[in-house]
């Protein structure tokens, strides 16, 4: 089974406090409808009609409303400018539908990005007027390994004036996405490599809102998570054996829950003795088992670093961070970029350790730690399970 990751990153204009593009990503219960919309100028303005422009789209577009009844309401709202003759917002829309089907439409955005393979892939487009509006379409399906990278005008002219004269230029830019796309990378690192591109063109202070959204097809991914001995002790081997189960990456998070793991499975655990962060315990290794953290501590620095990465809903920051050779890094990474479905298994017994009162508030909460982290790799777009033993 193939899944959609989608996320964006935008740069403001110089000076400017808000940016005047707008993505807005929607899951709907058989496809993901993503939405680039660039306003008219830049600031308080632009962000207003590009985020007007993208709620309605969004909206009608997920209570099932066709893209004609859609881009109608956005012609009859914000209408030509009578100054500049230009559309008060502009809109790229790319729905991905679960069966591998997609539909792509376009006004006065720069044309899609696909890349299949390390090449640039031609969409067949075909021009039709809906309420005045001239808008690009196109069918196609999609393949595993696909990226498809919506921008707006920033991108396209990134440097102009300064490091070059006519900025970057679409083909350019097709260039240098079929160079990143060759390295494998997640839908996350490719939006921020080309984000980062722009801005060093820009010399650090952009022209223009500058937005790339990315779409990649990857396969189901699938990672349970282990925390704390069940309630019961006579289930810990179904807890083991369920958390064994139909799983790509396997983690456990807590002292107490790996020595349960290695005595269920009959398999040793070996702690590291590398300090690679003197404020977080070491990992350990358990054959089978792809990572083995401390429990609470551990916990709390990846929901800083799950935090951290995702200032904006849909819009991931800061990469570097999840590089760092700590437990916390290590699962947060493997969340945000080899995650689809997250299966948190979760013991309710209580570990004494936590119930001293002389402990810092946070150290004593494990169970709000594993809702709250489900809560945040939910905001990433995944799908999360609970199962409490």
């Amino acid at each position: 089974m193939n899944v959609v990751e989608a996320v964006y990153k935008s740069l403001n204009k110089k000076n400017e406090e808000l940016c005047g593009d707008k993505v807005e990503i929607v899951r709907t219960d058989d496809s993901m409808i993503m939405i680039l919309s660039d306003g008219l100028g830049s600031g308080v303005k632009a962000n207003i009609l590009s985020t007007l422009s993208s709620k309605i789209i969004r909206t009608m577009l997920k209570e099932g409303a066709s893209i004609d009844d859609a881009v109608s309401t956005i012609a009859s709202t914000l209408p030509v400018c009578s100054v500049r003759k230009l559309a008060y917002s502009t809109f790229s829309i790319l729905q991905i539908y679960d069966d591998g089907h997609a539909h792509l439409t376009e006004f006065d955005n720069p044309t899609c990005f696909c890349l299949r393979r390390g090449k640039l892939l031609e969409l067949p487009f075909e021009e039709r007027e809906v309420a005045g509006k001239i808008i690009r379409e196109s069918d196609f399906t999609v393949a595993q390994g696909d990226y498809y990278v919506l921008v707006s005008d920033g991108v396209i002219y990134a440097g102009v004036g300064e490091t070059l004269n006519f900025g970057w230029t679409w083909d350019n830019v097709a260039q240098y996405l079929e160079r990143e796309s060759t390295k494998g990378y997640s839908a996350y690192r490719m939006a921020n490599s080309l984000a980062s591109a722009c801005n060093d063109l820009y010399m650090g202070l952009p022209g223009d809102d500058t937005t790339v959204a990315v779409a990649k097809i990857i396969p189901a991914r699938r990672v349970h998570i282990l925390a704390s001995p069940p309630l019961h002790k006579e289930d810990d081997e179904r807890f083991v054996k369920e958390f064994m189960a139909d799983s790509d990456v396997r983690i456990i998070c807590g002292g107490t829950s790996g020595n349960l793991v290695s005595r269920v499975l009959g398999k040793p655990l070996r702690t590291s003795v590398k300090y690679t962060d003197p404020s977080l315990p070491p990992t350990a290794v358990i054959d089978g088992i792809d990572l083995v953290t401390e429990g609470v501590l551990t916990l709390n620095r990846t929901l800083d670093i799950l935090r951290e990465c995702r200032k904006h809903e849909g819009e991931l920051h800061d990469l570097a961070i999840l590089d760092a050779d700590n437990g916390a890094a290590k699962i947060a990474k493997i969340l945000i970029e080899d995650c689809t479905h997250l299966t948190l298994y979760i013991g309710q017994a209580i570990n004494p350790a936590h119930q001293n009162p002389d402990l810092p508030f946070d150290l004593s909460i494990k169970y709000r730690l594993l809702e709250e982290l489900a809560d945040l790799v939910r905001q990433f777009g995944k799908d999360v399970t609970c199962h409490y033993y």
